[in-house]
């Protein structure tokens, strides 16, 4: 068998055949029909799901989620003996008589720090979701907050308010 050989200008490439030919490059040859730009002829596309995070939000976002998580395991434990608690805020507030209505009292502290530990969860979860999509946070915990110790206050209201002591205590205060 015999091996054909190439013929001239087979192998070599576009460039090496212009200048063998005395033609100016390719480059060159095209005619420039507009200006090259100096960036990007579209912007790029942004990921809307991922921003750039605010570093300082982020710190207040996670300080207060932490002060939360302090205060939401040291009230809800102390909810868990509510009768103690409100026998002191009695003391505090100068109502004569003990708290007596140990059943609801029981039964609500145990609702409230639920609803506590809830809240806080639920807050959490909402304020890493913002943060991980990287939407300014802060306010997250400071809402969830106020709305769990509205409804832990409504908790606390039902014993209190079936407290024969209390009771005696808010229907001397009219005069």
């Amino acid at each position: 068998m015999t091996q054909q050989r190439p013929q001239y200008g087979e192998i070599a490439t576009p460039e090496e055949q212009r200048r063998a030919a005395g033609l100016p490059p390719l480059e060159a040859s095209a005619p420039n029909v507009a200006p090259p730009a100096s960036g990007p002829a579209h912007p790029p596309v942004r990921d809307e799901g991922f921003r750039r995070p605010h570093r300082a939000d982020r710190l207040v976002t996670i300080g207060l989620l932490a002060y939360g998580l302090v205060s939401v395991i040291v009230t809800a434990v102390s909810y868990l003996d509510l009768p103690r608690v409100m026998n002191e805020s009695m003391k505090i507030l100068g109502i004569e008589g003990e708290f007596t209505n140990f059943a609801q009292g029981k039964l609500w502290g145990t609702i409230a720090a639920v609803v506590l530990v809830a809240g806080w969860s639920l807050t959490a979860w909402l304020s890493v979701r913002r943060l991980r999509r990287g939407k300014i946070t802060w306010w997250m915990p400071l809402v969830g907050a106020v709305i769990t110790m509205g409804i832990v206050s409504v908790c606390m209201a039902v014993p209190m308010f079936g407290d024969p002591a209390f009771m005696s205590y808010v229907e001397n205060m009219g005069g």
